[in-house]
């Protein structure tokens, strides 16, 4: 299978999973995107902002899951599927959007207050404020500053109407971003 193609399947098959009060998992992943674009960012960080979530897409879980204590690990998730077909700043993005909103909440006393209720939920779930070794080992990361940039579309990326392009503006940027395009068996995750 093409990596487009399973990511296809993916935003038709729980895309439409509900995001919040006012809107789709799928539409979220396009504002952030969209917001990203707009800000006129380079397009490996306009197709991270599409991404973000991807692992939620194949864990079939909303963003809320987080909310009654279940944490898929969406982030880990999501770059282990992709990793290999984008480039690290893609992955890497992808992987660390959720250590990015601990962070922030860290060094940024206001950022916490500027979250959405969902997300200042989930942040106990998915570790609370950083330690100081572990703000020490995000900052180390190569990517960790385009990952706080992701956090801000992700953040941004919850409106209740947004026009932006569709899917396939945005699968077609994506495919435009791919190092590799054919899935192997092995790649495919398979989620209990």
């Amino acid at each position: 299978m093409q990596v487009i193609e399973f990511i296809r399947q993916q935003f038709m098959e729980s895309g439409h999973v509900a995001y919040g009060e006012t809107l789709s998992m799928g539409e979220h992943m396009m504002q952030a995107a969209f917001i990203a674009e707009q800000t006129g960012c380079h397009k490996e960080l306009v197709v991270a902002a599409f991404l973000h979530d991807f692992g939620y897409l194949i864990l079939g879980l909303p963003e809320e899951s987080t909310e009654s204590g279940i944490d898929g690990f969406h982030e880990d998730i999501g770059e282990q599927c992709l990793k290999g077909y984008f480039p690290p700043l893609i992955t890497d993005c992808i992987r660390l959007h959720v250590q990015a909103k601990r962070y922030l909440c860290t060094v940024e006393s206001h950022y916490f207050d500027q979250l959405s209720k969902a997300s200042r939920r989930s942040l106990a779930v998915q570790g609370g404020l950083m330690n100081h070794t572990e703000l020490c080992a995000f900052e180390a990361e190569p990517h960790y500053r385009e990952a706080i940039q992701i956090r801000q579309y992700d953040d941004k990326g919850k409106q209740p109407y947004l026009n932006h392009p569709d899917l396939d503006y945005y699968l077609k940027l994506t495919a435009s971003c791919l190092i590799r395009t054919e899935m192997t068996r092995s790649r495919h995750i398979e989620v209990a």
